[in-house]
């Protein structure tokens, strides 16, 4: 198939973002910043090269939001602090330089925390237990604790940091930012209905479940300037529990994906282990299906999960999917969409190679200075 004629290279706007293609960087947990949060020069290697290699957009990983319980990991970035701003403009730069737009996955943790030097306690909207344990490939152990329930109160203060964060995304160089709702962190845990069994109007039905993430993204939307990209993940599994799912199935993913839409979602970024099975049971639409179905047309729909092979790339864009992230794929072809435009089979994903024992960002991953201020 020609470059011309292959959808996945189509190019695609938001406004003021333009993207050649149809194919971003997933964001990805890669633990590799200072003890106190600060961007590195490796790192600012490590997102360039997948600009280079070819992804219209790249997706960061998780960033903390505040200096209380918002940090999930040891050596996670954040954008609380100048410190933390001035970091990030090194790994902006070098992106934009090697041509693409990159935006900052802003992240509060919850009660899946497993790494916070700020805190001596988890929160999430009840106290409730995760189930499963921590992942030794992000530096966790054991049972994760029973988190302290969020005061209604305290929500405002949580809103405010997302919007901070955002306002020093923008200050770092980041062309948007994307609000975490997914894998079970805070605002997934909102979503969720064994998670959240709150009875305030953040608890209970759907429609005040999604309340919470719908009115920090709102906030967000609100306080940046109308051409800066402002997209919100959204998962039914969490990293702890895979088999999670809404209960009330469709109509619950009618009423979140309308929700995040109509709170200014410029794109809502769908995931799952496997993006081509049917959201519940066996058979029945995709989780993206279902969000292109419910969204608004001013919200694309990003599709995420086990797309790494072209062709099935190529369907989630053609049944609907307006662009397509890779995370394990791209970690093994770096130049995935140089690739495939080529004609070439990209390689498998090797776990253990790239990514044990830990998931920090290995040397094997990062071309050296001088070969990433070269041009392909």
């Amino acid at each position: 198939m020609s470059e011309e004629s292959d959808v996945l290279f189509e190019s695609f706007d938001f406004d003021d973002v333009s993207l050649d293609n149809r194919v971003g960087l997933a964001p990805m947990t890669r633990t590799s910043a200072t003890d106190d949060g600060r961007a590195t020069e490796q790192m600012a290697r490590y997102y360039a090269k997948f600009a280079r290699g070819g992804f219209s957009f790249l997706v960061s990983e998780g960033v903390y939001t505040d200096h209380e319980y918002s940090q999930g990991y040891l050596n996670q970035p954040g954008l609380v602090t100048e410190d933390h701003v001035e970091s990030w403009q090194q790994v902006t730069d070098a992106v934009h330089e090697a041509g693409a737009p990159i935006f900052a996955q802003l992240m509060h943790a919850g009660a899946i925390s497993q790494g916070n030097p700020h805190a001596d306690e988890t929160v999430g909207p009840s106290a409730v237990q995760p189930v499963g344990e921590k992942s030794g490939l992000y530096g966790g152990e054991g049972e994760f604790e029973t988190p302290r329930e969020l005061l209604t109160k305290e929500l405002v203060g949580i809103r405010q940091s997302f919007v901070a964060a955002a306002r020093n995304a923008e200050e770092a160089g980041f062309d948007g930012v994307e609000l975490h709702a997914a894998n079970g962190y805070l605002l997934n845990e909102f979503l969720a209905a064994d998670a959240n069994q709150r009875d305030d109007e953040y608890g209970g039905d759907v429609e005040n479940r999604v309340r919470f993430p719908a009115e920090v993204l709102e906030a967000v939307d609100a306080e940046l300037p109308d051409g800066f990209v402002v997209g919100v993940r959204v998962s039914q599994e969490k990293v702890n529990d895979d088999e999670y799912r809404w209960p009330g199935e469709e109509d619950d993913a009618e009423v979140i994906f309308s929700a995040l839409s109509e709170a200014g979602a410029d794109y809502i970024h769908v995931t799952g282990t496997d993006a081509t099975t049917p959201a519940f049971g066996d058979t029945g639409p995709t989780l993206a299906d279902l969000a292109v179905e419910h969204s608004g047309d001013g919200t694309a729909v990003v599709d995420n999960g086990g797309l790494g092979d072209p062709d099935a790339a190529r369907q989630a864009i053609e049944a609907g999917s307006d662009l397509v992230t890779l995370g394990t794929s791209a970690l093994s072809n770096p130049d995935w969409p140089k690739q495939v435009a080529a004609g070439e089979d990209p390689d498998p994903f090797d776990f253990e190679e790239i990514l044990l024992p830990k998931a920090t960002i290995g040397d094997h991953e990062v071309p050296d200075a001088d070969v990433a201020s070269l041009d392909d």
